[in-house]
C-alpha cells in the first residue's frame, strides 16, 4: 500500500496496430499518465471559533456541535476518498495535483495530508487566507517529486466589480510550476454562489470568469509556451455565460485553434446527464477542470511528445453516493437537515488525465 501511494505516475502500455507490410520491429509505446483532480471538501472547518458569528456554526457551541470527534471523522473521510481516486495503470497511483475548496485554513490541510490514507504521498500545500466572510479558501495539494512550484500569486475579484468595492469572496490562487519537464500554471477558484438566484447573481460569476481569462492571458504573454489548467467550484455549469463567454471555454476540441483558447470537456459530460451535485433529478456540474489548447496539440496524433489530454471523469464512486431517500444516488454529504451523516461532501470530485510518451 505504501508503495502504491508513494508512487505518483501510472505507466500505461499501448500496442499500436502494425500497418500492412510494416516490419514487426515496432515496439510497444509506453506513456506516463498524470491525474489532476479537483474536490470541494464541503466545509472542512476546524473546531475553533475565530471568526465570530460566521464561525460559530462549526464549533462545539454551534448548531452542528462541531467537536473533535466529528472533525477527525471528516478528515478521515476526505483522506479515504482521495486515496480511492487512483489513476489506472501499472501500478495504480494517486493524483499528482489536487485543487480543493471550502477549507478554512492551512491547518485543516496540514491535518488532511497527514492522514494515514494519503500521508505516504507527502503532499505539499499551497494556501492563502482570503477575505471570504465565512472564512473559506481554496488551496492546492501537490506531490513535490513530480510537480516543482516556481511561483504563486493570488487575485481578488473586487477589481472586476467596480460598483461593489466591498464585495468579499474567495481569492483566486495561481500556482506555476514544472510538471513532466513542462511549464504548467494551475489556477484554483471558488466562484461566488447563486445566493439570491442564478440570474440575479450571474454578474458576480461573470466577473470571476473575466478575472480568470485575464490571468490566463497575462500568463501567456509572459510565456506562451506553457499549459494552463483552470479548476474550481464555479457555481455555474459549462453552458452558463461565466464559463462559455467570460472565460471563453469551448465545448468542442475543433473550436480550439491553438491560441490559448480553453477547452471544457465537462459540457458534453453534463449533456449525458452526469453531474457533480444535484437534487430530485436535476444535475449540475459546477466542479470543472478546464485547460488551454496547449494540452490538445497532439490529441489526434500517434506521437505525444508533450503532455496531452486523455480524458475527463466525474469521480462518482459508489461509496460517495447516498443510498436512502431523496438523496439516493447523490453525493453523501457531511450533514443533511442538521443531522450528522458522517459522509464526505455534497460534491463529487472531478479529474482529468494527462499522458506523455516515454522516449
Amino acid at each position: 500500500m505504501k508503495k502504491l501511494l508513494y508512487m505518483a505516475l501510472a505507466l500505461v502500455t499501448l500496442l499500436p496496430a502494425l500497418a500492412q507490410g510494416q516490419d514487426n520491429q515496432e515496439q510497444e509505446r509506453r506513456y506516463l499518465m498524470y491525474g489532476v483532480m479537483f474536490y470541494n471538501l464541503e466545509n472542512l472547518f476546524d473546531t475553533i471559533n475565530n471568526n465570530g458569528v460566521y464561525d460559530l456554526e462549526f464549533s462545539p457551541q454551534g448548531a452542528r456541535q462541531w467537536n473533535g470527534n466529528k472533525y477527525w471523522q471528516k478528515q478521515h473521510n476526505m483522506a479515504y476518498a482521495i486515496s480511492q481516486m487512483e489513476v489506472k495503470g501499472s501500478p495504480a497511483v494517486l493524483p499528482i495535483i489536487i485543487g480543493v475548496s471550502e477549507i478554512e485554513n492551512i491547518t485543516v490541510l496540514q491535518d488532511l495530508v497527514r492522514q494515514p490514507e494519503i500521508k505516504d504521498c507527502r503532499y505539499q500545500i499551497v494556501h492563502h487566507d482570503g477575505p471570504d466572510r465565512r472564512g473559506v479558501d481554496v488551496g492546492l495539494l501537490y506531490n513535490p517529486r513530480f510537480f516543482k512550484v516556481l511561483n504563486v500569486t493570488n487575485q481578488r475579484i473586487n477589481k472586476y466589480l467596480p460598483d461593489y468595492p466591498d464585495f468579499r469572496s474567495r481569492d483566486q490562487l495561481c500556482v506555476t510550476g514544472m510538471l513532466a519537464g513542462e511549464k504548467v500554471s494551475v489556477i484554483v477558484n471558488h466562484w461566488p454562489s447563486r445566493l439570491g438566484g442564478e440570474e440575479a447573481s450571474s454578474y458576480l460569476r461573470e466577473a470571476a470568469g473575466r478575472m480568470a481569462r485575464e490571468t490566463m492571458d497575462s500568463l501567456l504573454r509572459d510565456d506562451p509556451n506553457q499549459g494552463i489548467i483552470f479548476m474550481g467550484d464555479l457555481n455555474d455549469d459549462p453552458q452558463n455565460k461565466s464559463c462559455s463567454e467570460a472565460l471563453g471555454a469551448k465545448k468542442e476540441i475543433k473550436d480550439c485553434p491553438g491560441d490559448g483558447t480553453c477547452f471544457n470537456p465537462w459540457w458534453n459530460i453534463l449533456n449525458r446527464g452526469i453531474g457533480t451535485l444535484g437534487y430530485k433529478g436535476n444535475w449540475n456540474l459546477f466542479d470543472q477542470i478546464i485547460f488551454t489548447d496547449y494540452f490538445l496539440r497532439n490529441y489526434e496524433g500517434k506521437d505525444k511528445p508533450t503532455l496531452t489530454f486523455s480524458r475527463a471523469e466525474v469521480l462518482n464512486r459508489k461509496f460517495l453516493r447516498g443510498d436512502e431517500g431523496d438523496r439516493q444516488g447523490y453525493p453523501l454529504r457531511t450533514f443533511s437537515g442538521g443531522v450528522f451523516l458522517n459522509g464526505y461532501s455534497d460534491h463529487f470530485p472531478t479529474m482529468i488525465y494527462l499522458v506523455k510518451e516515454i522516449k
